[in-house]
């Protein structure tokens, strides 16, 4: 595919001069922290890709680290708002692979965003905290930890291990699978997975957290 001249770029990814300020400042800035990294762009530059000014964007976002926030709390908004669908399925355990499904859906559909999340989104800023922790993803982890309570109830994981550990095991799972697929589309790097190779890897590790039946003892077993 031949590459867009710089004018013809911006024609493509400057928002309408006709949209509200926050809204073109919010894509802008999406566009240029996913195509140059969040500390190698300034301000000045977003402002100048919104056609707007420095100050609209202390205005509606306080700081840059703000307005990476805004952008993920956007982002997890636009998620959210399929996480209905999941409960029509029949079983905690169908219902947090449907969640996963939807997840890796809603980011493969959004590059620029899961760009954002994977290699900014850990890390912690000046105002020390990671903007990750933004209040959709705590939704997404009380939902996660609200179904793998239900499957501890019905006696589906193993009661031995900790709730909060198997939930933070899966979702760093899902951000490794992700992160190292997206850098393979960067650089040589052997991650040749694909999505549903994720839903695979996580179906099988999500099981090896689930009770295992144990035959009963030799003293019990009825005769043949």
């Amino acid at each position: 595919m031949p590459q867009l001249a710089k004018s013809e770029r911006d024609q493509v990814t400057r928002p309408a001069a006709t949209k509200p300020a926050a809204e073109r400042i919010l894509h802008a800035a999406k566009v240029l922290f996913s195509e140059s990294g969040f500390e190698n762009t300034s301000t000045m530059s977003i402002a100048r890709q919104a056609q707007t000014s420095e100050s609209q964007i202390v205005k509606h976002f306080g700081t840059k680290e703000g307005l990476l926030e805004a952008i993920f709390e956007d982002g997890w908004k636009h998620i959210a708002q399929a996480f209905g669908a999941i409960e029509y399925l029949p079983s905690p355990s169908s219902k947090l692979q449907g969640l996963v499904g939807l997840i890796l859906t809603k980011l493969e559909e959004d590059d620029q965003l899961k760009q954002l999340f994977l290699l900014e989104g850990r890390r912690v800023r000046r105002e020390g905290r990671m903007i990750l922790m933004t209040q959709g993803f705590l939704q997404l982890v009380k939902t996660a930890d609200s179904l793998l309570k239900e499957m501890r109830d019905l006696g589906q994981l193993r009661s031995d291990l900790n709730l909060e550990g198997i939930r933070s095991a899966l979702i760093g799972m899902l951000e490794g699978l992700l992160r190292d697929r997206m850098l393979a589309n960067r650089i040589p790097y052997s991650a040749s997975f694909n999505a549903e190779d994720i839903r695979k890897l996580f179906l099988h590790v999500l099981n090896s957290f689930s009770v295992t039946m144990e035959p009963p003892p030799l003293s019990q077993s009825k005769p043949a």
